[in-house]
C-alpha cells in the first residue's frame, strides 16, 4: 500500500523536465493566449519582465541577453491561472531570434483542470446563459422609461448562483443613430432634493453581452451584477450615453420591487442551437 502511494505522489509531481518548453529571447516579445480570463499570473525569478494587457494574453521578454544568459538556461518558470484550469510553462534562454517562441496558444493537453475558488461561475458559461436570456421572450411589461423619442425598457431579470442577469433594450424612434459613448449601472437615491447629498454608487458588471457600439432602430442587451439587496430608498439605474456632440442619455430605474421578482434560471432554456 505504502509503495502504491508513493507512486501516485510521483506521478502527481511536475518537474522542469516534463515541462512544456518556451524559447525566449531578450529582443522578442512571446505572447501566450489562453482560452478563457487568466486569474493570476506568477514568474518565478526577476529575470523575465511580464505584464497581461487584456484578460486573456500574457507578455513575456527576458530582461538581459547574451552578457548574463547562456543558450539553454532556464530563466523562470511561470503559472498561469485561468477561471477553470492552470497550466506551467519553463522558458529557455536562446540566443538566436529565430528559435524564439512570438506566439503561443494554451492546447487542451497542456492544461490541467483547477477548481478556482474565486471563481463560482465560469465566463463562457455566464455568456451562454445571458444568451440564451437574450433569446428569451420579455416578460417584463410596465418597467421603461421614455427621453428623446426613445423607449428604453426591461425585459427579464433572472437569477442564476450568485448573479442577476439584468435583459434590457431600447427602440430609437428617430431617424438618427445612437453611438454608444458609456454603458453605467449605478445604485443612486430615489428622490433627492437641493438640501441633500446624492449618493452614487457605481456598479462594474460582471459581464456585458453585446459590445455593440451602436444602434439606428433597436438595441438589446443583458448585463450580468453580483447578487445584492439595497433598501426602498435607492434604485438600480441602467444608464446609456451618446458621443458628444449630441450627447443623448437615456436611463432605466429599477425598483428593488422589481429585483426581488426575479426568476430563478430554466435549465429547460439551455437548448442546444
Amino acid at each position: 500500500m505504502m509503495c502504491a502511494i508513493s507512486a501516485m505522489s510521483m506521478k502527481a509531481q511536475t518537474t522542469t523536465d516534463e515541462m512544456q518548453l518556451l524559447t525566449v529571447n531578450e529582443n522578442v516579445t512571446t505572447v501566450i493566449t489562453a482560452s478563457e480570463p487568466v486569474r493570476l499570473v506568477d514568474i518565478s525569478t526577476d529575470k523575465v519582465a511580464g505584464d497581461q494587457p487584456i484578460n486573456n494574453t500574457i507578455r513575456l521578454k527576458p530582461k538581459e541577453g547574451v552578457e548574463v544568459n547562456k543558450d539553454g538556461d532556464i530563466l523562470a518558470i511561470v503559472t498561469i491561472v485561468t477561471e477553470r484550469y492552470r497550466t506551467q510553462y519553463a522558458l529557455i534562454y536562446t540566443s538566436r531570434l529565430t528559435e524564439a517562441v512570438t506566439d503561443k496558444n494554451i492546447e487542451l493537453d497542456e492544461r490541467i483542470a483547477y477548481t478556482n475558488p474565486a471563481v463560482s461561475m465560469s465566463t463562457e458559461d455566464m455568456t451562454r446563459y445571458a444568451r440564451q436570456i437574450w433569446n428569451s421572450p420579455a416578460k417584463f411589461r410596465n418597467v421603461g422609461t421614455k427621453m428623446h423619442r426613445m423607449y428604453m425598457r426591461l425585459n427579464n431579470i433572472y437569477a442564476v448562483g450568485e448573479y442577476f442577469f439584468l435583459d434590457f433594450s431600447v427602440e430609437n424612434k428617430t431617424n438618427i443613430q445612437f453611438d454608444i459613448d458609456q454603458l453605467r449601472v449605478k445604485l443612486s437615491d430615489k428622490k433627492t432634493s437641493k438640501a441633500t447629498v446624492v449618493q452614487t454608487i457605481e456598479l462594474t458588471p460582471e459581464l456585458i453581452l453585446e459590445p455593440t457600439r451602436g444602434f439606428k432602430y433597436g438595441y438589446r442587451n443583458v448585463i450580468v451584477l453580483k447578487k445584492m439587496t439595497f433598501p426602498n430608498d435607492k434604485v438600480l439605474t441602467i444608464e446609456l450615453s451618446e458621443k458628444q456632440i449630441s450627447g443623448r442619455t437615456i436611463y432605466l430605474n429599477i425598483e428593488y420591487n422589481d429585483v426581488l421578482t426575479a426568476d430563478s434560471f430554466n435549465h429547460a432554456i439551455l437548448y442546444e442551437e
